[in-house]
């Protein structure tokens, strides 16, 4: 349960799941159709769907790296955070594009696990959200050249150590895509 007071709504965070960022990215093709699987999910329940995408020199706004891959489409009622950092919390509205909607439970997914992933988890358990991890919908390049393990050790690892990720009065957790039930994570 959240530590977060009067938050009971949940919400699906697509992260980075941008041209440029999965461009090379483990299982591509998988992991889109499976976070495209979560957005259907969640809008069908009801479950707000916020999107966050990442500017850089290298994915600079408006540019074709930049853009969301084309078969994950955001619907204009839907959030669209920006950020310039790993941690999706930081320097961006999206604490308070989750308070004005009541969320204090999410479920993530996107890209780069090793990265903007990683630092959203920890980000979200430490301002005192819940906080799932999609296991099998989120993904990272091959970083091996620079001493990495390959990525699906990467995502492995990350799959496996926050399965077991705790904190007083909060949840953690990695579920598969099929697991993932939006309906019982809404309120009655």
């Amino acid at each position: 349960m959240t530590t977060l007071i009067d938050r009971p709504n949940t919400a699906l965070l697509v992260i980075d799941v941008q041209n440029g960022v999965v461009a090379h990215a483990h299982d591509r093709d998988r992991i889109v159709a499976n976070i495209a699987t979560l957005v259907d999910k969640a809008r069908a329940a009801g479950v707000e769907v916020v999107w966050v995408q990442h500017n850089s020199e290298e994915f600079p706004s408006g540019s074709e790296s930049w853009q969301y891959v084309p078969e994950l489409v955001r619907r204009d009622a839907e959030p669209l955070v920006q950020k310039a950092y790993g941690d999706s919390f930081e320097d961006t509205d999206l604490e308070a594009v989750l308070a004005a909607r009541g969320v204090g439970r999410l479920f993530v997914s996107g890209a780069q696990t090793d990265a903007c992933i990683r630092s959203t988890l920890h980000g979200a358990i430490a301002r005192g959200y819940d906080a799932t991890l999609v296991g099998d919908a989120h993904t990272t390049e091959d970083l091996s050249s620079y001493g990495a393990p390959p990525p699906d050790q990467v995502i492995a690892h990350t799959n496996l150590y926050w399965r077991y990720q705790t904190a007083p009065g909060r949840t953690a957790g990695t579920v598969g895509t099929a697991e993932v039930d939006f309906t019982a994570a809404v309120p009655a």
